[in-house]
């Protein structure tokens, strides 16, 4: 079995260490194009034409599904990937997990990037999955690009502002970036109010693994042997797991894998 994973930068490194806990033993192809990155400002047809590039480099290794591990990706470029490689390759894509988030009845928060907040594809979702729970849109400039270049001070000057808009009667944050969801426990630690509960985190990487094991008729086996390998692509170009990935435990699970070129 072989899942690939894509996305612009490592934000495809959560749903990547899901799947692994799912599937030890499938092999992995992580495709990303890091120096096109961000993809959030750029155009539909810029983000589209990047997304089919780097799926492109996945599919010519042959797995049995693509995750797009991307929330951009997602929203601007799906359609088009979805009409390039189905059937025979499944994509599945990544939605924030606002349905479950809402459905414990609270406050909920939604961490996006500035275009993704107050976008009309976030407030369709809101609209669809909310129900009648409040939901804060916060936007967090500046965390995706802390992430991905492991800035610890962008790191902690983004999570303070984006915790600055966010309400203290907030019981649940939505991480509506896939690379924010590699700074989880910090963004659990800045939205901590005394006095109340740890608020609870819906990101997507366990959702998309389990979808795609599904896509394939797949069922989870967490204690299968590990036996899996790693593949690398950056632009395309056969790599090894970027340094930057290490700064965060999913990549450093992943790493243990080894890669093959």
């Amino acid at each position: 079995m072989k899942i690939a994973l894509m996305d612009s930068g490592i934000g495809l490194l959560a749903a990547a260490a899901a799947v692994r806990r799912l599937r030890p033993d499938a092999d992995l192809v992580l495709s990303s194009d890091p120096d096109s990155m961000p993809w959030g400002p750029r155009t539909p047809e810029d983000v589209t034409a990047r997304a089919l590039a780097v799926a492109r480099a996945a599919a010519a290794h042959r797995p049995d599904a693509l995750i797009v591990a991307c929330n951009t990706a997602s929203v601007r470029a799906l359609t088009a990937l979805r009409a390039e490689l189905e059937p025979d390759l499944p994509v599945i894509g990544t939605v924030p997990a606002i349905k479950p988030a809402a459905a414990e009845g609270g406050a909920v928060a939604i961490w996006a990037t500035p275009l993704t907040t107050g976008s009309p594809y976030q407030r369709g979702l809101i609209r669809d999955f909310a129900g009648d729970a409040a939901v804060t849109e916060v936007p967090c400039p500046g965390l995706a690009d802390a992430v991905q270049y492991a800035d610890e001070v962008g790191i902690e000057k983004a999570l303070a502002a984006a915790a600055a808009l966010t309400p203290p009667d907030v019981e649940a944050v939505v991480l509506g970036c896939t690379h924010y969801e590699l700074v989880a426990e910090r963004i659990r630690d800045a939205v901590r109010r005394p006095g109340r509960p740890s608020v609870a985190l819906y990101g997507s990487a366990g959702a998309v693994a389990a979808q795609a094991l599904r896509r394939i008729g797949a069922e989870p086996a967490p204690s299968a042997e590990p036996s899996a390998s790693l593949a690398v692509l950056l632009g395309g170009r056969p790599s090894e797991l970027p340094d930057v990935a290490l700064a965060y435990p999913e990549g450093r699970g992943l790493a243990a894998v080894g890669s093959v070129r």
